[in-house]
């Protein structure tokens, strides 16, 4: 078995158990600093996993995370807050644990052992779709099963690990390997190996999202105003984008079923909602790419 860094013994927090409180929290704080300068060290990798899942975005494909334990959990968190934030298809990004649904909030003994099972898990992918490994050690034989079916079915895949001797990054086609050192517990991975992973998988959906065009410069415009918090958003998004008052942007809305970006077309070009939906529909739903064509003509 090759060596894994999760599982050193951190000398930074040899002594936690002596200190006050504060200073526990301090500790924490402190290795926890290291998280995005590790991520730092490989955002040339997370930009090239970006771009393979867009483009198997843009094919119809679909991403899906496979995990064990905390990675598991962690990718399926990632996963079921895509729909409200891009107004996707709650089947675009799934995430899939070692165990099945019982182990979400239950361990499952063994079940990142099981080869078969991930073998079995991994039925699902076809060749338009992305698969992504994540486990801290990158070791367990469920993501093994994973990687291999998901060769067998010709599905684009990638590891996302905390350990350069990690067994996934050997199997996957492409890798990440973020490096954070011992955990303040020793083989506590659900703290910086945890953050690592959540924060680069919040790179992979809106990095992936803005390519394909579910944003416009820094706004959700997708979103699914379905409680008054986010209807708010949707009234400033589209008062902001058109420039215009609030009150003609909630008019405007709620004459389009709440379409943002039915909303925000209609007030710039001056068109029908009719007119609207048609435009977007020639321009693949990309607002920008839809103003920029109504402008121009």
């Amino acid at each position: 078995m090759s060596e894994i860094i999760t599982e050193y013994r951190n000398e930074n927090t040899k002594n936690i158990d002596l200190l006050s409180t504060i200073d526990i929290v301090r500790k924490i704080n402190e290795e926890d600093k290291l998280v995005a300068l590790a991520i730092e060290d490989e955002t040339e990798n997370i930009a090239r996993a970006v771009d393979i899942i867009a483009k198997q975005f843009i094919k119809g494909g679909k991403l899906y995370y496979f995990g064990a334990g905390t990675s598991g959990r962690i990718g399926i968190l990632d996963a079921s807050e895509c729909p409200p934030t891009f107004g996707v298809s709650p089947d675009m990004v799934q995430g899939i644990i070692a165990g099945g649904d019982k182990a979400i909030r239950l361990a499952v003994e063994g079940a990142e052992d099981n080869f078969e099972q991930g073998k079995k898990d991994a039925e699902v992918l076809t060749n338009n779709d992305v698969a992504v490994a994540i486990s801290a050690s990158g070791n367990p034989k469920y993501l093994l099963g994973v990687l291999e079916k998901a060769e067998e079915n010709g599905c684009k895949t990638i590891a996302l690990t905390c350990n350069h001797n990690a067994a996934i990054l050997e199997e996957a086609g492409h890798g990440i390997c973020v490096e954070v050192g011992p955990e303040v517990i020793a083989g506590s991975s659900r703290m910086k190996a945890g953050s690592v992973q959540k924060m680069v998988l919040n790179m992979l959906t809106t990095g992936a999202m803005i390519k394909i065009g579910k944003t416009y410069e820094n706004f959700m415009i997708d979103l699914m105003p379905t409680n008054e918090k986010l209807k708010d958003r949707a009234i400033r998004i589209v008062s902001e984008i058109a420039g215009v008052k609030v009150s003609t942007a909630l008019e405007t809305l709620m004459n389009c079923d709440w379409k943002v970006k039915t909303a925000i077309t209609m007030l710039k070009c001056k068109l029908t909602k009719e007119q609207a939906e048609e435009a977007l529909k020639h321009n693949c739903g990309v607002l920008r790419r839809t103003l920029n064509s109504l402008i121009k003509a």
